[in-house]
């Protein structure tokens, strides 16, 4: 199926929100361009080329929320000190190959000015718009794509696990140049859902590694020259180390700390996130949409982001005007009193954020500890279940979360298609009485302090790695899972740790257990199966050896029978190429999910919310931000202050 609509001479697609168009291309000569004033002095100094010279010989049309906006000023906001590099993706680091339409119904063009798809869905073209440029001035062309296939992807030093956007049953993508502007993506196997994986966050791997400036860091490019590299950055210690600290991924640090690594987002680091104090964004002059006047994008000059340290901090700040935008870590029922309240002080407004994931709080057990009791116990159905029954979620609820919520497992929300009630309540029930009888089958004997003992005749200790991020109060629901495992004989003990921390510790398989959100609740459950299976995806490592060998089966360790059969469920729903057919097999797959009750859920979250300032406009109100949905970057270029900015 070709993606293609022509329109008096120009190929477009229609906007969704009001009427005018979106995603249009508009010819660089058939338009008069206009740039921000700070650009002006540059271009007259021949430091810049000029607007029409810059963006691509078709322009990416963005469509207007409010309408045409105004250039200026700096949007102000925040991050956590250590871990957070994703608030970072999520603001400014989503241009991809294609994406969703402002519904988030359809996938469109972006980057790539067309794409179709073979009817067998295994095969994908890409012809990119003539003329992009990276934001140092540099064209992008295939040549970049194949880099990151040929050189990055396919490098096993560089990529030991293959990232399962690219791969299906195990099998990697084959990328292959067809000319200077194309490309083609091509499966052994039918993969309808690549489209879709392609439009969300990890769809942006291809888009990352400029040829021109990475090149010099590969062993590939320039053998001769890397030990001087090297000895120049005497940390790194070999070449695949000093490449990947100088890209590695938009949700790693070290993506955000190379203030030379060109980029195709709109504003471009210049304060890095290793800064003690902020993180600096501005404009990338070489952006390469534009609005429907022929105005360059993005229209606000710059970002800053304020690292702090506490949420708690965050809200006051926001509540006292400091900031024009804020939705992580504070968008929770704990703040949102408070938040309300400071509407008039801080000048700010609600806007709905329309997405919801799986579960606030999800245990993750480690089913792949390199403890083999551990490993017995936690791959032990009967024991997952008797943890679950062993837990008070109402309690933890009405205390923690100020009674919003509902006692829940992982699963889709019961406003989706595929809501599956039983996945959704199985072994919710608070039944304290019905855990120690199953424990005491699998676990009977005891130490003097009720304790249960393992095999091994120790007391059983589950090490519980703790992090205070997105709001949601871990620590505390923490203890009260802690005491509640007391009473059933499980010793938890808990390590708090910042989010860098446990990244580190999950990457290596060296945790325990954590606990942690889980998306698929809407818009991802076809596209995100992470918290449903081993799926190898950033923050979500419970079975991680599992996810490796799900990727490339000649890496990690082989599954059980059980969750194969997991696995080649969900291949299935990859496989579907209509719509009908995807639907019943993800029913298929999420009853088999449910039958092996993988991970240990809390709270079915309640509707998020973010805060942005009354100045500014072209704010989406509904916008979804889950998982690998990084918004609201997509639609952040088009943003502006309504009244002179700050």
């Amino acid at each position: 199926m070709a993606y293609k609509q022509k329109l008096r001479g120009l190929v477009v697609s229609t906007g969704l929100l009001g009427a005018a168009l979106w995603g249009a291309v508009a010819p660089a000569w058939a338009v008069d361009f206009k740039q921000a004033p700070m650009l002006d002095d540059q271009v007259k100094a021949g430091k810049l080329p000029a607007v029409a010279e810059r963006l691509p010989e078709h322009a990416f049309v963005e469509t207007m929320v409010d309408g045409v906006g105004k250039y200026g000023g700096t949007l102000r906001t925040t991050i956590l000190a250590n871990g957070d590099q994703y608030n970072l993706t999520r603001t400014i680091a989503n241009e991809l190959l294609v994406r969703w339409d402002p519904a988030w119904k359809k996938v469109m063009p972006s980057l790539a000015e067309e794409f179709t798809a073979s009817d067998d869905a295994t095969t994908y073209t890409f012809k990119l718009r003539k003329g992009l440029k990276w934001s140092d001035g540099q064209p992008f062309t295939a040549d970049d794509i194949m880099f990151w296939y040929e050189d990055v992807f396919m490098n096993s030093a560089l990529s030991p696990a293959k990232n399962p956007t690219f791969t299906v049953a195990g099998k990697p993508v084959k990328v292959r140049k067809i000319d200077d502007l194309t490309v083609e993506f091509k499966f052994e196997s039918p993969y309808g859902l690549f489209l879709q994986q392609l439009a969300y966050g990890q769809g942006h791997l291809p888009v990352i590694y400029p040829k021109h400036y990475l090149s010099q860091f590969h062993e590939k490019y320039n053998k001769d020259g890397i030990p001087a590299l090297l000895k120049a950055n005497p940390a790194a210690g070999d070449w695949v180390a000093l490449f990947n600290s100088k890209v590695s991924l938009t949700f790693q640090p070290a993506y955000w700390q190379n203030l030379e690594l060109p980029t195709m987002n709109p504003w471009i680091l210049t304060v890095p996130y290793a800064d003690s104090e902020r993180v600096v964004a501005t404009r990338n002059p070489y952006y390469w949409k534009v609005d429907p006047d022929g105005n360059q994008l993005p229209y606000i000059d710059a970002v800053t982001w304020a690292k702090l340290d506490d949420p708690q901090l965050m809200a006051l700040k926001m509540t006292s005007g400091e900031f024009d935008f804020a939705f992580r870590h504070i968008n929770n029922a704990t703040f949102k009193s408070v938040l309300f309240d400071g509407q008039e002080t801080g000048s700010y407004r609600f806007v709905d954020v329309k997405d919801l994931p799986a579960n606030d709080a999800v245990i993750l057990l480690n089913l792949n500890s390199t403890d083999e009791i551990k490993r017995k116990l936690f791959q032990n159905k009967d024991f997952r279940i008797a943890l679950s029954h062993a837990i008070n979620r109402q309690e933890i609820i009405d205390l923690v979360y100020v009674g919003q919520g509902a006692p829940a497992q992982v699963a889709t929300q019961p406003e989706h298609e595929l809501f599956n009630e039983r996945e959704a309540s199985q072994y919710t029930e608070y039944e304290p009485k019905t855990s120690n009888e199953m424990l005491d089958k699998i676990m009977p004997k005891k130490d003097a302090e009720g304790f249960r003992l393992d095999d091994s005749g120790k007391r059983f200790t589950i090490n519980f790695m703790v992090a205070d991020v997105f709001g949601l109060s871990y620590p505390d629901v923490m203890q009260m899972v802690q005491k509640y495992a007391k009473d059933v004989g499980i010793d938890i003990q808990l390590r708090t740790t910042d989010r860098a921390r446990l990244n580190t510790m999950w990457s290596a398989n060296e945790q325990d257990a954590y606990i942690w959100n889980c998306v698929g609740g809407l818009s991802e459950v076809y596209t995100d199966p992470r918290c449903y299976m081993p799926f190898q995806k950033a923050d979500i490592f419970f079975a991680m050896k599992w996810s490796e060998w799900y990727s490339n089966h000649a890496t990690g360790e082989e599954p059980p029978e059980q969750i194969k059969a997991l696995m080649a469920s969900y291949d299935k729903v990859n496989a579907a190429v209509t719509d009908d057919d995807r639907r019943e097999k993800m029913k298929e797959f999420l009853n088999l999910s449910a039958d092996n009750f993988l991970n240990i859920g809390i709270s079915r979250p309640m509707p998020k919310y973010m805060m942005v300032s009354k100045n500014l406009k072209n704010v989406v109100n509904g916008i979804p931000i889950t998982g690998n949905l990084w918004h609201p970057a997509p639609t952040l270029s088009q943003w502006y202050f309504d009244k002179p900015a700050n």
